[in-house]
């Protein structure tokens, strides 16, 4: 059995809201995730389902701290990033990468390719020499099927689908353990989706890695994942197997999630 990369344990995150109904009682909070308790195994792929609002977006960005926790642990390799500073979280953040949802927004107009996918090596000090770092940038610019000559364009005259190959090069640079990929294709048009899911796909088994895979449609997460969680206001309310959620699912809402997915039947 494989181990586990990460541990998550009663997470919650609580966001404030000021406001004029608080005025008198001051500050009140909104709860996104309430205490959920989930690991991901190394070398799967780990799915968070569940329709906008769910919390598991929220719940993608605490895992790698991009967030930080009202409560609640998260193992990483063996450390509880929970409360680590900035200071302390930077060489961790190495072993731990995010794809993001929009292509259009996560990438830094102003900066060219070459840039945006060397920002790792910069900050971690990794190929300080100018020419080795861009001859590593080209290779992965390569890797994920973008011409190695565009190094010098910028992030406009690339396509959708084209950006966020971008993103996942730059997410796989430093040759991370762990890949948050927040809904990386729901942006995209249908016919590149599947391109850049089975991209993920390749690039998992040919880098080892482990992949949380952030979804609100079901027939891409049943077409990616090996486990599964569905979430539901905050909590998560089932978790199995890819095959076992679509087989025989317990929860009301999975049942309703797999309802809404053309062509699934069995056991709904």
């Amino acid at each position: 059995m494989s181990e586990k990369l990460i541990e998550v344990r009663d997470l919650v995150k609580e966001f404030p809201i000021r406001g004029e109904m608080f005025t008198r009682r001051g500050a009140g909070s909104v709860r996104a995730v309430g205490g959920v308790s989930f690991d991901v195994l190394e070398g799967e792929t780990f799915g968070l389902v569940g329709e906008s609002g769910c919390g598991k977006s929220t719940t993608a960005r605490l895992m790698t701290r991009l967030l930080d926790p009202t409560s609640g642990t998260i193992d990483f390799r063996g450390t509880d990033i929970a409360t680590l500073s900035r200071k302390q979280l930077k060489p961790l953040r190495r072993d731990m990468q995010m794809i993001f949802q929009d292509p259009y927004s996560s990438l830094n107009p102003r900066k060219t390719v070459g840039s945006i996918i060397g920002e790792p090596f910069v900050i971690h000090g990794v190929e300080s020499d100018d020419g080795a770092r861009k001859k590593r940038v080209q290779g992965l610019m390569e890797t994920v099927g973008l011409n190695p000559e565009h190094y010098n364009r910028l992030p406009h005259e690339f396509s959708g689908g084209q950006r966020q190959r971008i993103g996942i090069a730059r997410a796989i640079a430093l040759s991370p353990k762990l890949i948050v990929a927040d809904e990386p294709v729901s942006a995209l048009d249908v016919s590149i989706q599947a391109q850049v899911l089975n991209l993920l796909r390749d690039l998992q088994r040919e880098m080892g890695l482990t992949l949380v895979f952030i979804a609100h449609d079901l027939s891409v997460v049943r077409y990616m994942c090996d486990r599964v969680a569905v979430m539901y206001a905050g909590e998560i309310v089932e978790l199995a197997t890819s095959e076992d959620l679509y087989d025989n699912p317990q929860h009301e809402y999975t049942k309703q999630l797999l309802a809404a997915v053309p062509g699934q039947a069995s056991g709904v």
